[in-house]
């Protein structure tokens, strides 16, 4: 029987794709997104209908937040809970048949006018109601107690994604729902509390690596326990109350907090390896959204979609594409160096949430955006994809 990790996944015949948990998701939830972006543009050019219960826009919204972060963080999950529990990875068949409830999710969703209507929904929540399932099984059995706040965010996210579904089913315009809103704001916190540990972390090793004296400020510190914590009422307010003067002053605050927090983690010091800075940069996206939405609210604008795509697009697609490629090639056994091509991906990544933001004022920049974001995933899928489908070298396990 398998003792560890490493030997749990040599001890796998089937493919390499299922061999650790980030792999499938970490593979094909940028494809879905390209597919899903393709699709999208068709249906604006009006070159197709799709056989979906939600309304175009809902549909598109939907399979960026719940259908591609779901993938994300069940890579990330699947991948980081061995490392805090001390316990084995899923892998081989198990690890399958979870990636192909996501699949059926997918599916469901994108057909669900020709199905009985509580299918969607129910194939679709099944996934992530799996996968806390399990990392809750391995939280208790390692008695991991302090990641428990990760859970309960995947917990509110799963929420977030019923409500989406509920709303659509009831005819309202889920892509401007509670739904939504909830599952977005839970994303930011994420990226707020996973970004807040491993941001300062791999800034400090770049920096001792290079030999430098600064460091950042560790993580977790007194100051990031409060902007956590301020950071839940503003985004719940956000949530329920998204068009009110005091939501809008209230972002704003926030935006300043988040920034005064990214200041501390020096990331001026790490222009010379994008794996680091592109972290940083991803992570200025939550003060940026901040600053945008409040000012919108303050300035009586309540279009908030360009602004709402500086949190959608730019942190959670940016922070998404910036932590999995560093991912893949650590666990692929690379250097953790950052080629021409990841850099290229992450720039197109960024001019896609700026272009998107730019687009409430200039619409046909909404076409820039999709094939610079277009550009940035299947990007990643051809450069990253290789790494992902192949057995990690033996020399390096």
């Amino acid at each position: 029987m398998a003792q560890t990790s490493a030997e749990q996944m040599r001890a796998w015949q089937g493919p390499a794709l299922f061999s650790f948990g980030f792999r499938p998701f970490f593979l094909f939830g940028p494809i879905w997104l390209v597919v899903a972006m393709l699709l999208w543009l068709a249906t604006l050019l009006g070159g197709i209908e799709l056989p979906t219960r939600f309304d175009h826009a809902s549909w598109h919204a939907h399979e960026f937040l719940f259908g591609y972060l779901g993938a994300v963080l069940a890579g990330f999950l699947l991948t980081a809970v061995p490392n805090w529990t001390g316990r084995l990875p899923m892998v081989g068949w198990r690890l399958a048949g979870l990636f192909a409830l996501w699949v059926a999710g997918r599916i469901a969703v994108m057909v669900s006018a020709g199905l009985p209507l509580a299918v969607a929904p129910v194939v679709d929540l099944a996934f992530p109601l799996l996968l806390g399932a399990l990392i809750l099984r391995e939280i208790i059995a390692g008695k991991n107690w302090h990641n428990l706040t990760v859970l309960a965010l995947l917990a509110v996210f799963t929420i977030a994604n019923a409500l989406f579904h509920l709303e659509a089913l009831n005819g309202d315009y889920a892509a401007h729902g509670i739904g939504l809103r909830l599952g977005v704001a839970t994303a930011v916190m994420m990226i707020a509390v996973i970004g807040g540990r491993i941001i300062p972390s791999f800034t400090r090793n770049w920096l001792a690596r290079e030999n430098m004296p600064a460091r950042p400020a560790p993580p977790m510190q007194r100051f990031d326990k409060l902007v956590l914590l301020l950071s839940l009422p503003v985004l719940l307010l956000w949530v329920v109350w998204p068009f009110a003067y005091i939501t809008g002053a209230a972002l704003v605050a926030l935006g300043f907090l988040h920034l005064a927090r990214l200041a501390r983690w020096q990331g001026h010091r790490v222009l010379g390896e994008p794996l680091v800075w592109a972290l940083h940069v991803s992570y200025g996206f939550i003060p940026l959204g901040a600053f945008a939405l409040g000012l919108d609210q303050l300035f009586g604008n309540p279009g908030t979609a360009g602004a709402q795509h500086l949190w959608m697009a730019g942190g959670i697609g940016a922070m998404t594409l910036a932590v999995m490629t560093r991912a893949t090639l650590g666990h692929a056994g690379r250097a953790l160096v950052a080629g021409r091509a990841t850099v290229a991906i992450y720039l197109c990544l960024f001019a896609a949430a700026i272009a998107r933001f730019w687009a409430s004022v200039y619409p046909d920049l909404s076409y820039v955006s999709g094939l610079l974001w277009l550009a940035a995933f299947a990007g990643f899928a051809v450069v990253y994809g290789p790494l992902l489908l192949r057995p990690r070298p033996e020399k390096n396990r």
